[in-house]
């Protein structure tokens, strides 16, 4: 076995980075498919998904369905990253306040609050890979690195460019992040009972 299930608490944080890491790889290949069919159904109301879906793979091939999956990555890895330690911190830090474990529903705060943080510092990511999985196949967008796109949306529109839509992307992350927390540790509490 590659990681002994009794690790020393120290190599905690590393291990939840390196599973997040290595299952955001993973899910990627399912879920940028569906990203850039959807975002491009938003930014053309008038094609159907199937259509969008039917022209991408005539015009691009399979690898126009998966347009800036290495974008996707350098936004879900690192926010991956920073919401996994920062939950385990936030809930170490009140247990250790409170003097015993935290409830679920304080690990599902634990959990909003862990992707609030990790989605408001990885905006930037989000709204390059945004536009480079809008982008025509011709566009300069395409044809620049991650920090050459950051670069480009600085100059031409500032800090507001990079974290555009950084309000609507914390809340929906907090949100989810507080479901998720919430259902994942009172799920286990639960389990912990009859396994």
């Amino acid at each position: 076995m590659l990681l002994k299930s009794h690790t020393s608490p120290a190599m905690t944080p590393f291990m939840l980075m390196l599973a997040a890491s290595l299952g955001e790889v993973a899910t990627a290949i399912v879920r940028v498919p569906f990203e850039i069919v959807k975002q491009r159904a938003q930014a053309n109301l008038h094609l159907t998904p199937f259509k969008i879906l039917k022209q991408t793979l005539q015009t691009q091939g399979i690898g126009g369905l998966y347009q800036g999956y290495f974008n996707h990555l350098s936004r879900e890895i690192p926010f991956s990253l920073i919401q996994f330690p920062v939950w385990e911190g936030f809930k170490h830090l009140w247990g250790y306040c409170q003097d015993r474990k935290v409830d679920p529903w304080q690990g599902a705060i634990c959990g909003a609050g862990a992707g609030a943080i990790a989605s408001a510092l990885t905006t930037p990511f989000d709204v390059a890979k945004t536009r480079v999985m809008l982008a025509q196949k011709s566009s300069s967008e395409l044809k620049v690195n991650m920090w050459q796109l950051f670069g480009i949306i600085w100059r031409q529109e500032g800090i507001r460019g990079l974290f555009a839509g950084i309000l609507p992307r914390v809340s929906g992350v907090s949100l989810g992040g507080f479901i998720f927390f919430g259902a994942y540790e009172k799920s286990r509490a639960t389990l912990s009972h009859y396994l």
